[in-house]
């Protein structure tokens, strides 16, 4: 197969600040996929990843602890290591930004700035936020808070080094707008443009004095680099980038083809990086890809609680390419995705122990059964059809790889494994057409049976080869069961190349048993415990200075304090740091809510004030008279609220993942200004469930949630008296 060049791809780099989460293990593993698949395609592919391991949260941190920052991030980027590994990364290079050829280089870099009038001394006097470590105005913060995190800032003031980074914004913007392909999904491109760029650029603060825990700059060894312009350049100088002169690797390799990075630290992708690269006159990367959150729905995240997701917990109860599957699978291209334990046990079940596990140990054990496990190509059709199930089944399994290769393309990795399955479908379909079992029956049809099984056995190893990238442990294990190989990209599309009289297996282990959610949820259960233990050790062991931690790296890496009122779902991402946590809090420091709760609005639309006085009574106009009939048109049942985001470019709406029986329903009401995002998810809600779909703002919208309004055009959700059941019938 011809080699197709090379393709550079890199995640953000995990901050050391605690255990990744299984929201930033979802990041290495969707950047694996698509490694994997690149090299299944022919491309010579270099894959990078890491740990971002400066910054005064780091230094803070390991005060509390006593010992040195070094150790600490020395002991996180350890564990991030391990993580990575046991998900099967096959990352070429895991980076540190304590290495010394980087923390080298970035003073060459940032020397090399200065000396061309990109980076000036001045003083800063703002707003700072710690967990960001990021000085805001006045006019930036929300509601008085971080407008990242929602967290509290100090006022500060201190000497530092500046980037003049209005002097590239237009160069920028061209480049934005000519190479449509550089920010996606385009939702991130507006945003960039709409809240940061068009509105003009402010300096950039590249060096800070109040803390010691970073990379010094060399002429002036009272500062430290920023963390942004250190970890960003990781990107260059661990693979050879030198101003005094690059190596083979990075000439080879640069631009990178692929960030892979969480929605949440775009700006810092889109904006700051390519300007840093435009200073030091170098090709900008040729796309960066803002990927959605992975929620925990319907739940607060806190390790005191014991209830959040980590990767080897997942590993330890599904295995390895359960794990994968479940979180490349249920992520959706731009929205968020969802996580519980009793999805992944679902998705276990009915995709990877029925659809795919089912099928390769039937076909082995039937091959094995009538043919003693040799696999025979007889070129018998079905008398009574015969050019149709095989034919069908041929054209499937043969257009798959281009399917795939268009989704994995678009970056559209969940639909890109849903082409992969549909050869499984259609296999499984195929078995029920032609019936095995009974053609084993007529001696007469040993030949058509021969070759059914044959034809089942070339789509599996096709299917696998396809599914390599993926679930790598799972192909491995179907072809060698199979004793075949994983074939080259260049002939997944022709059918019959699986050797006949080759023999199967004589014992079929079975890929995905299936599990009995009652077996496992008490293992969740013990795992949760764990976590209250572990807890409850870290807060002794750094004097409590974790707080409520949620699984270590929440969006940036940064762990996120979880006092009273704070969020209900938490927003899981990888990468480096925005802090940007579920939505941002907005408890106050003594975890108070400033908005008023639902209980009291239903009450206010209810009649009833807080203290039980009668509210007035409200008239309206009255409506034309239905018939029974029209109102039995309309389908009312409960739904939980999964997970809830505000709905870009509008103040109004939110935009809702409402789960309704088996289902899951993205619905978009016009509420914000009644309900924060937070506050949406776990409520039990009225939906009308067949309004015909429609799209508000851009986005689809599948049902409605009902509402009762006071006389002021408050709303307020309604529910049901008694907690009952998502999916629950409204009549």
């Amino acid at each position: 197969m011809a080699n197709k060049g090379k393709y550079y791809l890199t995640t953000a780099i995990a901050y050391t600040s605690g255990k990744p989460h299984i929201g930033n293990t979802y990041e290495v593993i969707l950047a694996d996929a698509i490694a994997r698949y690149k090299r299944l395609e022919g491309y010579d592919v270099y894959f990078q990843t890491g740990t971002d391991e400066h910054g005064q949260k780091i230094q803070e941190k390991a005060e509390s602890a006593s010992i040195t920052p070094k150790e600490y991030v020395d002991e996180v980027s350890g564990e991030v290591k391990r993580l990575w590994d046991m998900v099967n990364s096959s990352y070429d290079n895991f980076v540190r930004t304590t290495d010394e050829d980087h923390e080298r280089c970035v003073k060459k870099i940032f020397r090399k700035l200065y000396d061309k009038g990109d980076i000036y001394k001045g003083s800063y006097e703002g707003l700072y936020c710690t967990p960001c470590e990021s000085f805001w105005t006045e006019s930036q913060l929300v509601d008085g808070k971080c407008p990242d995190c929602g967290r509290e800032v100090r006022p500060a003031k201190e000497e530092a080094y500046f980037f003049k980074m209005s002097k590239y914004a237009d160069r920028l913007i061209e480049h934005i707008n000519t190479h449509p392909e550089f920010i996606q999904p385009v939702s991130r491109k507006n945003e960039m443009m709409n809240n940061f760029l068009l509105p003009g650029l402010q300096d950039l603060c590249v060096s800070r004095t109040s803390f010691d825990w970073g990379i010094q700059v060399d002429f002036d060894p009272k500062h430290v680099v920023y963390v942004w312009l250190d970890a960003l350049t990781n990107y260059i100088t661990k693979i050879g980038y030198d101003p005094d002169g690059s190596s083979e690797l990075f000439e080879k390799n640069w631009p990178a083809d692929l960030h892979l990075i969480g929605k949440d630290i775009v700006r810092f992708h889109t904006i700051y990086w390519p300007i840093f690269l435009m200073a030091l006159d170098l090709p900008l990367p040729k796309q960066v890809f803002g990927h959605p959150w992975l929620l925990q729905g319907g739940e607060k995240m806190s390790k005191s609680k014991g209830n959040v997701i980590y990767a080897d917990d997942l590993v330890s109860l599904f295995g390895v390419d359960a794990t994968r599957y479940f979180v490349l699978h249920e992520m959706p291209y731009e929205n968020d995705g969802i996580i519980t334990w009793d999805l992944v046990i679902e998705r276990y079940n009915s995709d990877l122990a029925n659809i795919l596990g089912n099928l390769v140990k039937r076909t082995i054990s039937m091959t094995n059964q009538y043919f003693g496990g040799v696999v025979t190509r007889t070129g018998v059709t079905d008398d009574a059809d015969p050019e149709g199930v095989d034919a069908d089944l041929k054209a499937v399994v043969t257009a798959a790889r281009d399917k795939v290769t268009a989704k994995m393309n678009d970056m559209r990795i969940a639909d890109a494994i849903t082409e992969v399955f549909a050869i499984f479908r259609r296999c499984n379909k195929y078995i029920d057409e032609t019936t095995p079992w009974v053609l084993a029956k007529d001696e007469s049809k040993r030949d058509r049976l021969a070759e059914v099984l044959y034809n089942l056995t070339e789509s599996i190893t096709i299917g696998a080869t396809l599914l390599h990238s993926f679930l790598p442990e799972t192909a491995e294990n179907i072809v060698r069961q199979l004793s075949t190989e994983l074939r080259d990209y260049d002939v997944l599309d022709p059918f019959g190349l699986y050797e006949s009289g080759k023999k199967v297996t004589d014992a079929p282990e079975a890929l995905f048993g299936r599990l009995n959610a009652k077996e496992i949820m008490p293992k969740v259960a013990a795992i949760q415990e764990a976590q209250k233990a572990e807890y409850a050790a870290e807060q002794a062991r750094f004097g409590g200075a974790t707080g409520n931690a949620a699984a270590g790296n929440n969006a940036n890496g940064n762990t996120t304090a979880n006092g009273a009122g704070t969020n209900t779902a938490t927003n899981y991402t990888a990468g480096n740091k925005s802090a940007n946590g579920a939505g941002g809090n907005t408890a106050s420091t003594d975890g108070s809510k400033t908005v008023t709760s639902a209980s009291n609005s239903a009450n206010t639309a209810s009649g009833k004030t807080n203290d039980g006085a009668s509210a007035a009574l409200i008239d309206i106009e009255p409506k034309d008279e239905i018939t029974f009939d029209d109102f039995t048109k309309m389908q009312f049942q409960v739904g939980e609220i999964l997970s809830c985001e505000a709905v870009p470019k509008s103040k109004k709406l939110l935009c809702s993942q409402v789960k309704v029986g088996s289902t899951v329903k993205q619905i978009v009401s016009g509420i914000h200004k009644y309900y924060t995002p937070e506050e949406m998810v776990g409520k039990k809600v009225v939906v009308l469930v067949n309004l015909k779909p429609a799209k508000l703002a851009g986005v689809l919208s599948e049902g409605m949630l009902l509402c009762a309004e006071d006389a002021d055009g408050n709303l307020a959700l309604l529910t049901t008296e008694k907690d009952m059941p998502a999916g629950a019938e409204i009549s």
